[in-house]
Formats: C-alpha cells, sequence, structure tokens
C-alpha cells in the first residue's frame, strides 16, 4: 500500500497479544488485593501466574542471574533460619485464596532486594506484567520507604514491562487538598 506520494506506508499493527506470565511480587502479611488482581489479570489474559517472594535474608549467587536457582544465606550462622518456613507458609496462603479458581500458577522464592530481584526474574521468564502492591498507609511503612524506597517506583522506573501497582490501604481523598 503506498501513500500519495508513492512510498510504502507502514503496515498497521493492532495491540500484540500479551503472552508471558504474569509476574506478582508477594509478601508474608500483604493484604489479599495484589494476589486477587494478579489473578484476575492473568486469568482474563489466559496467562500462567507466578507469585514471587523476594528473601530478604539471602543474596544470589555467582553466576545466578534471575536470583532463583541459587542463593546463599546473608548471615551464613543463620540467625534468619526461618526463611524457608516463612516461604513455606506463604505459598500456603496462596494455595488456600487461587484454590478453585482453575488458574495455573506457581509459586517462587527469589533471593535478594525484592525490586531488583523482581526485575531479573521478570525479563528470565519474559514476563507480560508485574504486578506488586504500593505501601501501605500509616507511619511505619511511611518510615520504612523512607529507608528502602518503594518497590512499586523502582520496578516502574526500570522495567521493560507494564508495572502494575496495586493500591494498599484506605485512601482519605480529603488529604490531596
Amino acid at each position: 500500500m503506498s501513500n500519495p506520494r508513492g512510498e510504502d506506508a507502514p503496515a498497521k499493527r493492532g495491540p500484540a497479544r500479551l503472552t508471558g506470565p504474569v509476574l506478582a511480587g508477594v509478601l508474608p502479611r500483604q493484604p489479599v488485593a495484589v494476589i486477587e488482581k494478579a489473578a484476575e489479570v492473568a486469568l482474563s489474559a489466559g496467562l500462567e501466574l507466578v507469585l514471587a517472594f523476594a528473601d530478604v535474608t539471602s543474596f544470589p549467587a555467582a553466576g545466578d542471574r534471575d536470583g532463583h536457582l541459587a542463593a546463599e544465606p546473608i548471615d551464613p550462622d543463620g540467625i534468619d533460619d526461618d526463611a524457608a518456613a516463612i516461604s513455606e507458609a506463604l505459598r500456603s496462603r496462596i494455595a488456600d485464596q487461587l484454590d478453585g479458581t482453575g488458574l495455573q500458577w506457581t509459586f517462587v522464592t527469589l533471593a535478594g532486594e525484592p525490586a531488583r530481584s523482581l526485575g531479573r526474574y521478570a525479563a528470565s521468564i519474559n514476563a507480560s506484567m508485574i504486578v506488586v502492591g504500593t505501601k501501605e498507609h500509616g507511619l511505619g511503612p511511611k518510615f520504612e520507604g523512607l529507608v528502602t524506597g518503594s518497590v512499586a517506583l523502582h520496578l516502574a522506573h526500570r522495567q521493560n514491562c507494564p508495572v502494575l501497582m496495586v493500591p494498599l490501604g484506605r485512601h482519605d481523598p480529603s488529604r490531596d487538598q
């Protein structure tokens, strides 16, 4: 097809189909909204859901590019030996929440800082999207945000795939003015 100048016009493309899994970052005491929204997106698009917990008490071992296959504890003496129990309890809670949905899902434990490990893992599995929760409201989460930063914002600024941020906690519109 050519335009009035006789040049070939580029082929018109529609939106591409999502093909990679939906990756959701999860935490032990996180509200269920993050898993619900990630499951809704994955189910609607007919995609697998991968739920990932980033264990900050470990770091990716040398040669491990995605933070999933090999990890080393930060403290070899094991002050946080319950990391495996925390991960298993979280996987069990997710299984209870997603039981009966018909959704294909998997759970992985990643090593290291959450934003970096989620970003590396998303690239390694060619994720269509990353779903994370925002910081909850309150003094504790605000202080933690000052110290550690926001995983959601870090991902939103540094990823090649879309990042869906699920708002957590109540929002008071009167404070916007």
